[in-house]
């Protein structure tokens, strides 16, 4: 069996995982479309800072070009919300018939939008609460012990071991459902206000008024959940927002990263999306319709390709 992977995107994400498959002798292909991204892959492997500080580098197959990826087994969905439509289209040209897309993105219409185009049983469902931090375009430092939480697919062990030898601590959970409004809650609570303080994740938790309203962000988010009839994976939506504050204590969140970088974030896809379907099923969202549209109001330019 093949066991090569692909993965879409070239961003801090998709450089981590990257970085680790390789490192555990897995073949890569990254394909991405960011020029800046790409161009330093190409030149100088994917450079992944260990827990001594030093970097490892590592070579691997880098692509803008679907057409160069033909008849991938295994595919790791990596790229912003905004861009899965066009990461859908570049694997409709790529993925295996039998072939299995996971999406690990954030906000909670990613899989639908990768099944529109390839299909129900050509897609899996995945969350992690992996940080990682984009130093240089290529060039990434892995943030917290965070888990890959997977849901029931007849295709996904494969590619969960494969996981495992690349050392992600891999979990499988039947309740796709919830384990997608786990993770949205989690980024509702955490990401914006990181973009808007300018601060790493655990400094949320050291100020009062943060910590304040990260806890009522996620109380918002947990009721929406509710009110659609969905389980959370953990009972104290809370208590499970903090710990992912502390595990990935020095980490930039992604949302973060991006402001600097003056690129687009996800905030509709994770509080707008939040705000929508709360309006749709009356329940209030103030806190989350405030954070999304401070965010909005932040410099919001054209996209940029990660």
């Amino acid at each position: 069996m093949d066991t090569s992977i692909l993965i879409v995107g070239s961003g801090a994400m998709a450089s981590l995982f990257a970085a680790k498959l390789a490192a555990a002798d897995i073949p890569v292909t990254l394909l991405g479309t960011w020029p800046e991204g790409l161009r330093a892959l190409k030149e100088n492997g994917v450079r992944l800072v260990g827990p001594d500080g030093q970097d490892r580098t590592f070579r691997l197959k880098v692509t803008n070009d679907p057409n160069e990826c033909a008849d991938i087994p295994f595919a790791l969905v990596l790229v912003k919300s905004w861009q899965t439509k066009r990461a859908a289209q570049q694997l409709a040209a790529c993925l295996a018939e039998d072939g299995l897309a996971l999406t690990l993105q954030n906000g909670i219409n990613n899989h639908q939008t990768l099944a529109d185009t390839l299909g129900s049983q050509r897609v899996a469902l995945g969350i992690t609460t992996t940080g990682a931090t984009l130093l240089d375009p290529g060039h990434v430092r892995p943030v917290g012990d965070g888990r890959v939480s997977l849901g029931v697919h007849a295709r996904i062990e494969p590619l969960a071991d494969m996981l495992r030898v690349a050392g992600f601590k891999v979990e499988m959970l039947a309740d796709t459902e919830g384990l997608l409004w786990g993770k949205l809650v989690i980024n509702a609570a955490i990401n914006p206000l990181t973009a808007l303080l300018g601060v790493q994740n655990g400094e949320l938790l050291s100020r009062p008024t943060a910590r304040s309203l990260m806890g009522s962000t996620a109380r918002e988010a947990a009721c929406v959940a509710d009110g659609l009839g969905i389980d959370l994976p953990y009972p104290d939506a809370v208590m499970a927002v903090e710990t992912v504050a502390r595990r990935t204590a020095t980490n930039y969140s992604s949302m973060l990263q991006d402001v600097l970088r003056g690129a687009p974030t996800e905030i509709d896809s994770i509080n707008g999306a939040i705000v929508s379907i709360g309006e749709r099923i009356k329940v209030p969202t103030p806190v989350n319709r405030t954070l999304w549209q401070l965010v909005r109001g932040m410099i919001h330019p054209a996209e940029n390709g990660l």
